[in-house]
C-alpha cells in the first residue's frame, strides 16, 4: 500500500503498535458512522459484557468496511470510545481489539478514550473509523 504511509518519529513516545502519523496519498476516503454493538435488529449485544460488545462492534465494522470494498488494512484513523475511567479496562479493550480481525486497523493513527456514556442504554463501546479507498 504505497498510498498509505505510517510514521512514528523517534522523538515521540513509543506506541502500542499504532503510528503517530498516517499520510494518505489516496484521493477518496470513507468516513464510517460510529459502529456500535447492535445487531441488525437494533438490539444491544452483550449487555454488561465489554468483550462481547467489542466483538459485535468489530463484526459491524467489518461489514461497513466491506460495503465500500475495503478491509481493515485500509483504515487510516480510528477513535475508540469505552465507557470507563479505569486504565486497566481501557487497556483490556485495546488488547482485545488488537487480537481480533480488525487489528490491522489499529496500526494507524488512532485514539482510545474513556467516556462516561454512549448513545444506547447499556452500550459500553463504540468505534469511529476512516478508511482510504483505492482509486
Amino acid at each position: 500500500m504505497t498510498d498509505i504511509t505510517r510514521i512514528s518519529p523517534a522523538e515521540l513516545h513509543p506506541t502500542g503498535g499504532y503510528a503517530h502519523i498516517t499520510v494518505v496519498e489516496a484521493g477518496r476516503t470513507a468516513h464510517l458512522a460510529g459502529q456500535c454493538p447492535m445487531d441488525r435488529h437494533d438490539v444491544l449485544v452483550g449487555e454488561g459484557d465489554l468483550f462481547a460488545q467489542i466483538d459485535q462492534m468489530v463484526a459491524n465494522s467489518l461489514v461497513a468496511l466491506g460495503a465500500v470494498g475495503v478491509g481493515p488494512e485500509r483504515v487510516v484513523r480510528s477513535v475508540i470510545y469505552v465507557v470507563s475511567d479505569r486504565a486497566e479496562e481501557l487497556a483490556a479493550a485495546w488488547d482485545h481489539l488488537q487480537a481480533g480481525p480488525l487489528a490491522p486497523a489499529f496500526a494507524t493513527a488512532g485514539t482510545l478514550l474513556g467516556v462516561t456514556a454512549l448513545g444506547y442504554r447499556g452500550q459500553l463501546v463504540e468505534i469511529d473509523l476512516t478508511a482510504a479507498l483505492p482509486e
